[in-house]
Formats: C-alpha cells, structure tokens, sequence
C-alpha cells in the first residue's frame, strides 16, 4: 500500500522485496516511480477506484500520467458512481473502445438522497462561524457530526474556533499525517471526539464511519 503523510522508506523496502499487487494513491505513486525503483511495464490489470472523485481532485494529470507507463494490453476497471462527460473521456482514452463492458447500477442520473433532510443558510462569511456555533449549540447532542470545508486553511479555523468556545472537535485533512490521521478518525469513532471537521479530500477515509 503506497500512501501519502508517511515515510516512503517502509512502502520502498516492500516493493524491493516483490510484490504482485500495489494500491496506491496518484501522488505517492508518481513519488516513487520517480526514483526509478520501480516501473509499470509488467502491469497487466489497471484499477482506477473513485474516478469521479480523483477528476474533482484535480488528479487527472496524475492518472494520466500513471497509465502512459502501463502496457496498452492491459485489463483496466473503472470505478465511478458518476457518468459526466470527462468521466466518460477518460474511460474512452484508458480503455479500448471496442472491448468495454459497462455496469450501471440505478440511475445516472444524480439526485439527493431523500432520506436526508438539508437545510440552507445563506449568511456573510463573517457571520458563518458563529451561525455553525450556534447551530451546534441547538442541535448537537449525543450524536457525532461532520463538518465539510472546501480548504485545509478553514479546516483548521474552524476547529480552532470550536475548541476555543469548548467545543471538542477535531481535524482531519490531507496536510496531516497518517498517524494524526487514524488518531483522530479513532477519536471520532468512538464519540471522545464528537465533530470532525474535515476537507472533501479527507472524506474519502470518513465513508466507513
């Protein structure tokens, strides 16, 4: 397993010592096949988990990037639970077009989950902190919540902000390390730390929760 926010010595010295199959995040994976200690020459099965969400990520280039150094006869699987237009693209430039299978299950079509109830509040962004303040003061109370920003920065403002009014939250995000990372998603599972703010990138380690 090849991963970001960890010494690369241990995932180098596992990969010296042969191995047949590799999960790896865009990034570090580039890492490492820049040190030319490995190459992707003899990769025959491709899997791109979450292509919608690496595209969102701004990770296009990297998988790119990454299936360029693989054999062109090679089995590729994708993995989306969306079907926009770029997605649809980059299934046409990794695949070959003649040989594609296609799963869908239900709708391609994108809609909100009708079992949860949302709520919108449209407010200033100097008002925003002490509305979400506020709003956990009403509603919070066994239970556990997420808390989603579009930054790392506001990531940490916002739960500088709670801890200071007493609120125990904390952050998860991808400047963190793996360690200070399964830390604090063990905190929030267990309910000591009862809010996790966190970034879209770091939601995708929250979905077992």
């Amino acid at each position: 397993v090849l991963y970001g926010g960890t010494q690369k010595g241990p995932q180098i010295n596992a990969l010296r010592s042969g191995v047949e199959i590799v999960v790896a995040t865009p990034g570090r994976l580039i890492d490492i096949l820049s040190t030319n200690i490995i190459n992707l020459r003899r990769v025959t099965y491709l899997v791109v988990d979450e292509a919608d969400r690496m595209l969102d990520m701004g990770f296009e280039p990297q998988l790119r990037k990454i299936v360029g150094q693989i054999r062109k006869e090679r089995q590729t699987l994708m993995w989306s639970a969306t079907w926009p237009k770029e997605i649809q693209q980059l299934a046409f430039d990794f695949m070959i077009k003649d040989a594609t299978v296609r799963f869908n299950i239900g709708s391609l079509d994108v809609t909100a989950n009708a079992r949860v109830k949302q709520l919108f509040t449209f407010c200033s962004s100097n008002d925003k902190m002490n509305i979400l303040v506020k709003f956990l003061e009403k509603n919070m109370r066994d239970g556990r919540m997420l808390i989603f920003t579009d930054t790392k920065r506001m990531a940490d403002e916002v739960t500088v902000h709670m801890r200071r009014g007493g609120v125990p939250a904390l952050t998860i995000h991808g400047d963190k390390g793996q360690q200070e990372r399964d830390w604090v998603m063990a905190e929030f599972k267990s309910g000591r730390a009862p809010i996790c703010v966190a970034t879209d990138v770091a939601s995708r380690g929250i979905v077992d929760i």
